[in-house]
């Protein structure tokens, strides 16, 4: 072991293989070898954590960072420290909300060159499906997005508008061509015009104006497009439960089909929603409890594959008490993992189990084979997670530029010690290093 420039230990060290005391040995940003714990090593440091759980950083595939253009909703150098902080090592960002749009190879680019010096973790990005840039797919492709998200519906800002079905087959077949990934806001926006649109601050009559079956059946034809286009697609966001037959009965038809729903649908029920309090708002909503329980038996059998945050912050002005007009976006990112695991070891779940659905899955979502696991030959990516320790969450205490959180008040389970990112302390107790993550691309 004369080659380990780093030794981490634990009594408790998360592996493919379980959970178990080892010690981790990592050089040049990777892990070269997960040893027994009590092993004889020899490195320039080690470090040792006792009793506090060593897991994979986490991958978290969905969040609007919103930089350039709405910097004030956001940003890279708030949003990478608000999600190391949180055990996050990387994030792919969407192609909206920034100004512009991940839409050409140039606005990627630009994208790039804004989020270079101010990634705290590594982050990648998505491509963007719109009525008229089906020219631009294959070449954002071969420039390195992980795939394309497309709106069934009205997403919310005029630079990215929805896909018809006729577009979503247009786009679906030329991303098909090329081996790609679609990624969907699944709403279908007849249903929604169709929903009962009454305003104001009552959180019951905005649930009504975006309604079960308006996810359902867009879903419903995301499958029949993708089975008859032979597509790789994935469902973002799930938040209604009665869509899961469809997803099970697809995947048993061999549909190329993966699912994520996200920490707020899995520990924020309507019942508890106040009126006015649009922090809670989101797009789809959050739903009822029994939606809920439902939502964690999927995870638990594999129908929902993965969980992400969907973080989508704006500035306090645009969170309105009229559900109608607020700002939909919950901000979580730093709280993601206390989130869902406070819920999960309630309902009988492990911390292993976290770990596949926010790091191990979401890294193979996206094809990045050196992360999501504590393994030889993966980036040296960690967290240091003491899972039985508790704290009240306080907004001022939160790294998000903008710090409006459904989550304020709620004394979670979880707190995150410290985050290392290819072998490098990021953060540690509050106190962050400089900017030291990189821009990915897609491998072919």
């Amino acid at each position: 072991m004369s080659d380990a420039e780093l030794v981490l230990r634990s009594t408790r060290v998360i592996t493919p293989e379980g959970t178990r005391p080892a010690s981790v040995a990592v050089a040049d940003g990777r892990i070269t070898a997960v040893l027994p714990y009590d092993a004889p090593v020899e490195a320039a440091r080690v470090e040792d954590f006792g009793d506090d759980v060593l897991l994979p950083g986490l991958v978290d595939t969905h969040v609007h960072v919103n930089d350039p253009g709405r910097t004030e909703w956001e940003g890279f150098w708030t949003a990478t420290r608000a999600a190391a902080a949180g055990g996050i090592t990387t994030l792919v960002d969407m192609p909206l909300n920034s100004l512009p749009p991940t839409t050409t190879v140039d606005h990627l680019r630009t994208k790039q060159d804004v989020a270079r010096a101010k990634a705290h973790i590594d982050v990648g990005f998505w491509g963007g499906a719109l009525p008229d840039n089906v020219k631009d797919l294959r070449p954002l492709h071969d420039a390195g997005v992980f795939g394309f998200k497309a709106f069934l519906s009205p997403s919310g800002v005029e630079e990215f508008p929805h896909l018809d079905q006729d577009q979503l087959a247009q786009s679906m077949a030329e991303i098909a061509a090329f081996g790609g990934l679609l990624i969907v806001h699944a709403e279908d926006p007849h249903h929604l015009a169709a929903a009962p649109q009454q305003g104001g601050p009552r959180y019951a009559h905005f649930l009504a104006s975006r309604p079960r079956d308006a996810e359902d059946t867009a879903i419903a034809h995301l499958i029949a497009q993708a089975k008859r286009l032979h597509a790789r697609v994935h469902v973002l966001h799930l938040s209604s439960s009665d869509a899961l037959p469809l997803i099970a009965a697809a995947r048993a038809e061999g549909v190329r089909l993966t699912v994520e729903t996200c920490p707020h649908y899995l520990t924020l029920t309507a019942e508890e929603v106040p009126d006015g309090a649009s922090e809670f708002k989101c797009c789809p909503p959050i739903r009822e409890a029994a939606n809920q329980d439902l939502l964690w038996q999927a995870l638990a059998d594999g129908t929902i594959d993965c969980v992400v945050t969907d973080h989508s912050p704006s500035t306090v002005d645009l969170k309105t008490n009229d559900f109608a007009t607020a700002w939909g976006g919950i901000s979580g990112l730093q709280l993601s993992l206390p989130a869902v695991w406070t819920e999960a070891r309630k309902r009988g779940h492990t911390l292993e189990d976290v770990v596949r659905w926010m790091s191990t899955r979401t890294a193979e979502l996206v094809g990045l084979g050196q992360k999501g696991a504590i393994e030889a030959g993966r980036d040296a990516d960690f967290a240091v997670l003491a899972p039985d320790e508790t704290f009240t969450v306080d907004p001022a205490a939160l790294q998000h530029r903008n710090r409006v959180t459904a989550y304020a008040g709620r004394t979670l389970s979880g707190v995150v010690k410290s985050t290392w990112l290819r072998g490098q302390r990021i953060v540690a107790d509050g106190e962050f290093t400089d900017p030291k993550g990189r821009l990915l691309t897609r491998t072919p």
